[in-house]
């Protein structure tokens, strides 16, 4: 597959005035137009060494960050309902519906919104078109690789900068690790560590920041934390890309449904690559499910409330015992094991039929951890007693 016959000419002229070869045209062509971004760059973790998923064979599932409970009841109805409808493309024009939805609830207008399958193929999708060989991507570290995996594999620079010792991203070092990149980026609440970055810190990046790039922050946890959010920022117009996703307090990772916010222009850019296919083909039930979902508001509250009565039960009893426990604001904690690895930890919860987090390589002995239900969190502390024994 040539990359003529792949990327639209308005693309490939973009990609090589960045300063891309055309061998590298040739591979953005070949993902995108494939339209497998996410299957070519989100790969869980597991999944590089070849092996099979661990997780569905353990009693307690904490290492994946998902959600304990499925989709909230008003998006599953809406799901089991329109699976009749589903001969039609568009029904009843439930694409319209969905971002009516999020203009609702985010106050951004309906131009400056886009759903896609997940946020994996968005963030993906903003590296490829505001970074290049010339301008790179600035992360924090650690967070999550995706962003830095897709730079490394276009062959843009990358510079990863340790979080502040409150463990919020350290904007002002990530704008001197790279004056002239092309993409910052800023996940909030963090993960792995489940702390958040404020908006005040968000804006003074994007008002210090060089021309011509983007600040792309990621609040797929956003809703566990309860703080103030990025989207007021776009709705400005301001150079920003916001990412949401329904994987994690909405509990529809496997239905694969997020959408993005930002400036029509920055949205067009991101979607020169398959003319917004990705964007436009989504499953019927993900969108009805995400609609009746966005808009349950004491839903969502209780559901965040639950998750912080597991989270406490876990916390209080590995402060009792002693292990050192990072700060966190969301549904995942870090647990520092100082003389054990956390691959040695990993593999002694295993035993327990507990699968909980890896670890990221700044940290070796670090990790983390997802809030799973009062049940799950109490079967955590049970094989934790038994793993320090």
């Amino acid at each position: 597959m040539t990359e003529a016959t792949v990327l639209p000419e308005e693309a490939r002229d973009d990609l090589l005035d960045r300063g891309y070869t055309r061998r590298q045209l040739a591979r953005v062509g070949s993902v995108f137009g494939a339209g497998a971004v996410a299957a070519a760059f989100g790969r869980p973790a597991w999944a590089s060494g070849g092996v099979p998923d661990p997780a569905p064979t353990a009693k307690v599932r904490i290492g994946s960050n998902e959600c304990w409970a499925g989709p909230l009841l008003p998006g599953q109805r809406a799901a089991q309902k329109i699976v009749a409808s589903s001969n039609r493309y568009a029904p009843h024009d439930e694409r319209n519906d969905f971002l009516k939805a999020v203009m609702a609830v985010e106050g951004v207008p309906y131009d400056h919104i886009a759903p896609w399958p997940g946020s994996s193929d968005p963030l993906s999708r903003a590296i490829v078109s505001f970074c290049s060989p010339q301008r790179g991507l600035v992360t924090a570290d650690p967070t999550f690789e995706l962003a830095g995996r897709t730079a490394d594999w276009l062959g843009a620079p990358v510079k990863r900068v340790p979080l502040r010792a409150d463990y919020a991203h350290d904007v002002r070092a990530m704008l001197a690790a790279d004056p002239n990149a092309g993409v910052y980026y800023v996940c909030t609440p963090n993960n792995p560590t489940g702390t958040t970055t404020p908006v005040a810190d968000i804006a003074w990046l994007i008002a210090n920041k060089p021309a011509g790039s983007v600040v792309l922050v990621d609040e797929a946890y956003t809703h566990f934390a309860g703080v103030p959010v990025a989207s007021p920022l776009v709705a400005q117009g301001r150079d920003v890309i916001v990412l949401r996703t329904f994987s994690k307090i909405f509990g529809m990772a496997g239905m694969r449904m997020g959408f993005t916010m930002a400036r029509p222009d920055l949205l067009a850019k991101m979607m020169r690559y398959d003319g917004g296919m990705q964007s436009g083909a989504l499953p019927l039930p993900s969108l009805a499910c995400a609609t009746a979902s966005l808009t349950a508001a004491p839903l969502i509250a209780a559901r965040r409330t639950e998750m912080e009565e597991a989270r406490g039960i876990a916390l209080d009893h590995l402060r009792a015992r002693r292990v050192a426990v990072k700060p966190t604001n969301a549904n995942m904690f870090m647990i520092d094991w100082k003389t054990r690895s956390a691959k040695d930890a990993q593999t002694a919860f295993r035993a327990q039929s507990v699968e909980i987090g890896r670890s990221w390589p700044i940290w070796p002995t670090v990790s983390r951890v997802t809030v799973g239900s009062a049940a799950e969190m109490k079967a955590f502390c049970v094989a934790l007693d038994k793993v320090l024994a």
